[in-house]
């Protein structure tokens, strides 16, 4: 692990039915924190139908772009979990049943006292010369293939498979961060938040508007990778909190006189 180098990720989340509500995404955000843990970037995250020429295109684009690609869903029995045959297609290899999958797939399923059927026997497609990801949960392996890791999209599962690829990843230095209470608004804090940011293009401030009451407020969190750049940050950052207060104090007295 280098602890100089930035790492970069992205997600293609997989299937119609994310897009159409019926099931509510875990897994980008369990990734996202996952990644921000092994000092990973995630840079995408994009969402796309269970369709072959749109999985193709949204996966060549980020594998080009970004170390690795993440993707979850697509790889059931059904008719429509295409995932497999798609990413076999963007890579430009056969998408075969993997005689490893197969194996462990029927005594799975022999143990179980179940038949394995053609439909489970999907499962076991992958395209050629891929990698397994173990499935400690149900069995059924997910995929690797050069920076691309193929998951389930059942969260259980994707978090197992997920916790077997981490390891053996290419990491970065990680993202520190501290958070600072801020008593006012957006509007009133955006621009000289903005030139501190603006001094400071090797740390990422983010604001985070908050109302309760009849009042605004925001939490606002520094985001770098030097615990010292961070911390000269964030005092900068309190710094103008006090100076908008004072401001506010001297209108206040102004305004009594």
């Amino acid at each position: 692990m280098s602890n100089e180098t930035i790492v970069t990720a992205a997600m293609l989340a997989i299937g119609d039915e994310l897009l159409s509500g019926r099931t509510k995404d875990k897994n980008i955000g369990h990734l996202a924190d996952v990644l921000l843990l092994a000092g990973i970037d995630l840079k995408e995250v994009r969402i796309v139908a269970d369709e072959e020429d749109a999985i193709v295109s949204a996966l060549n684009a980020l594998r080009s772009q970004y170390d690795y690609v993440f993707t979850s869903g697509g790889i059931g029995p059904t008719h429509d979990d295409i995932t497999a045959d798609a990413i076999a297609k963007a890579f430009g290899v056969a998408c075969e049943h993997d005689a490893e999958a197969m194996r462990i797939m029927g005594e799975m399923y022999a143990r179980r006292e179940m038949e394995f059927t053609e439909a489970r026997q999907r499962m076991a497609r992958m395209p050629l010369g891929s990698k397994h990801i173990a499935n400690p949960v149900s069995t059924a392996p997910g995929f690797n293939i050069s920076n691309v890791y193929v998951m389930a999209g059942v969260p259980q599962v994707f978090q197992a498979m997920l916790d077997n690829v981490i390891p053996t990843l290419r990491t970065g230095a990680r993202v520190l961060s501290t958070a600072i209470s801020c008593p006012y608004g957006e509007g009133e804090i955006g621009t000289p938040l903005g030139l501190i940011q603006k001094a400071h293009p090797d740390t990422s401030i983010g604001s985070y508007p908050r109302y309760v009451g009849q009042f605004f407020s925001t939490e606002i969190v520094v985001r770098g990778r030097s615990a010292e750049l961070v911390e000269n940050v964030a005092a900068e950052v309190r710094a103008m909190i006090e100076a908008i207060r004072q401001s506010k104090a001297k209108e206040n007295q102004s305004a009594e006189a």
